[in-house]
């Protein structure tokens, strides 16, 4: 039965370089450090894996392991950097996007990359233990203010649950205008896993060729013939990219904005089917995100598939969406507001989601 949470306010002052144990309640297990750059982090154990938030810092997912495995993608960065500059601080599991801009910045913008979320400083962070239908869990939330005077305040609320011996994160995220004026708002959930070699991306994109929109990456004189290779054949027949191969370089990065069907509940879903038969997934509803977009990039430096990063708008930059009426508006005093389920599955559980979204694609 649902019971009333167990609360702990969280204080930078309870990290140290000396990992501290905060909370345990039967499989789940919390407990503070901080990284050698000075970010704060909990380490989040429930039975069956692992996971490293930064409750200060974006609310981040920074690594989270699984079924035995480790779900992140690999990038240079050892450790988070407390930085707000999204590149120098760069190969987390999980992180929010967004806010008065988002995507990549084009020749009209001067926004940061991504926006403002990615590594907010949240004033609060809160540390809960509870017990809903699914049964025990943990669950992180915050608040974090940003106000730029003659421009935006707002104010990020996100959620972010594991479960005793769960596999997935559940993950909302309510943002609030306190500006006296309308606030033009752009979000996009970035979920990075690492691929496997064999692997077979499944989703209920009805049609590659049509409900997919490839952008095709500047490559300069130093890309390789294989780099050219590959985004040839994706640009040539978009399902390609389907199929994960070893020792296919995918440089800078494949980037396609699908558009995604939803089943009878509102929810759509994407796997990525393991050569094992496990899988990763991402479920969301489109009428909240309804921008399936894809990223994928694979060289020396990093290895990263965004299955899905559900999105209110493509990730072209705040120019764009403009331009493309893709912007929502947030009046003041309201809010917006979303959720998604992410994470790992066993090859049970795989099957069933496999079928699932069959289902939705045969409907």
């Amino acid at each position: 039965m649902p019971t009333n949470p167990v609360s702990i306010e969280l204080h930078e002052r309870m990290f140290t370089e000396t990992e501290t144990l905060l909370a345990a309640s039967g499989a789940l297990r919390v407990t503070a450090f901080r990284y050698r750059s000075g970010v704060a982090a909990l380490r989040v154990e429930n039975g069956a894996g692992t996971a490293i938030l930064l409750p200060f810092q974006g609310q981040q997912i920074w690594d989270a392991e699984f079924l035995g495995r480790r779900l992140t993608m690999r990038s240079m960065f050892d450790e988070p950097l407390p930085t707000r500059d999204y590149l120098r601080t760069y190969g987390a599991f999980f992180i929010h996007c967004g806010g008065t801009s988002m995507g990549n910045p084009g020749p009209d913008d001067t926004h940061p990359l991504h926006g403002e979320l990615p590594n907010l400083s949240y004033q609060k962070a809160t540390l809960a233990f509870g017990e809903d239908a699914a049964g025990p869990y943990v669950e992180l939330s915050g608040a974090g203010r940003d106000t730029e005077a003659f421009h935006h305040d707002f104010v990020a609320l996100p959620r972010l649950r594991l479960h005793a011996g769960g596999t997935s994160f559940s993950a909302a995220i309510e943002v609030e205008n306190r500006s006296g004026k309308p606030m033009p708002f752009l979000y996009l959930a970035h979920i990075n896993f690492l691929p496997a070699n064999g692997g077979v991306l499944i989703d209920t994109v009805g049609d590659d060729r049509t409900d997919a929109a490839i952008r095709v990456p500047a490559l300069g004189p130093e890309a390789s013939h294989a780099v050219r290779a590959y985004h040839d054949a994706v640009s040539a027949d978009p399902s390609s990219h389907r199929s994960l191969q070893a020792g296919v370089p995918v440089e800078p990065e494949l980037v396609l904005t699908m558009t995604a069907r939803a089943g009878q509940d509102g929810w759509t879903h994407a796997l990525h089917r393991r050569p094992d038969g496990s899988g990763d997934f991402v479920s969301y509803k489109p009428s909240e995100l309804p921008y399936a977009v894809r990223w994928i990039t694979r060289s020396e430096d990093q290895d990263a598939l965004g299955l899905v990063l559900p999105a209110t708008a493509p990730p072209d930059g705040l120019a764009a969406a403009k331009r493309n009426g893709h912007i929502v508006w947030i009046e003041p005093g309201g809010s917006f507001r979303t959720e998604m389920t992410f994470g790992a599955l066993d090859p049970k559980a795989a099957d069933n989601l496999s079928n699932i979204i069959a289902s939705i694609r045969g409907r």
